[in-house]
């Protein structure tokens, strides 16, 4: 059974609130897609007539984040400087990270992120034991996994050509793509982002996928508990 992840483009606090209340008790996480408006052209919550009130409250442990009694969350960093950005979400509460590998100004530096950030929150380094996933491009080649793959716990491939928006097209060029990793990196588990939907989602799991992040195909359906259902079930 691949595990579905409900993916959030929160434009306010309040839209945050609602997505995680309507996936609560069906499924362990959710993807929160935070951009910044530099690294993609739109901005999402909490970065939208930032300092957000609400997060930083969360940041500084006055409140909760909401629901994390009920419900895990991954953040997919679609940011111009995630070694600035990443911090905050581990004060939030986030128990995976999701960098995008175009984002470090270097290969080097993305290494040396993903090694320090293992050693202070990887399983072997810290009580927290969060995992670190990289995102990759459609056209980002996989080798720039090589050097990453002992200190990453998985990888994100991006289904779509244009990063930072729902409803893009699903691009049939990232089946390869998961083929080429999963041959390369048997144990790694992968996950996709961008364009998943009830068709394309086969493709993905017979190509290799473990993880479908899933976004308006999940929260513009009338019964979402259904949905998500079917997708656990392909």
């Amino acid at each position: 059974m691949p595990e579905i992840i409900p993916a959030i483009l929160p434009k306010s606090f309040t839209e945050l609130t609602l997505g995680l209340e309507q996936v609560a008790g069906l499924v362990p996480y959710v993807q929160i897609d935070i951009l910044d408006g530099k690294f993609t052209p739109e901005r999402t919550w909490p970065n939208i007539g930032a300092p957000d009130p609400d997060f930083v409250k969360i940041i500084r442990e006055e409140e909760g984040f909401p629901l994390w009694d009920e419900i895990d969350f991954e953040v997919d960093l679609m940011v111009a400087d995630p070694e600035e950005e990443f911090q905050r979400w581990v004060s939030a509460g986030a128990k995976r990270l999701i960098p995008h590998f175009e984002s470090f100004k270097t290969p080097e530096t993305a290494k040396a992120f993903a090694e320090k950030f293992q050693s202070q929150y990887g399983g072997d380094g810290s009580f927290l034991a969060l995992e670190l996933g990289m995102a990759i491009n459609i056209d980002t080649p996989i080798e720039v996994l090589e050097p990453l793959i002992e200190h990453i716990q998985f990888v994100q491939c991006m289904g779509i050509a244009k990063i930072g928006y729902q409803k893009q097209p699903f691009d049939e060029r990232v089946l390869e793509k998961v083929k080429s990793i999963r041959e390369k990196y048997p144990e790694l588990t992968i996950s996709i982002d961008g364009g998943v939907n009830l068709e394309t989602a086969p493709k993905l799991l017979d190509a290799g996928a473990d993880r479908l992040v899933v976004g308006s195909a999940i929260y513009e359906t009338d019964d979402i508990a259904n949905t998500i259902e079917e997708f656990k079930n392909l």
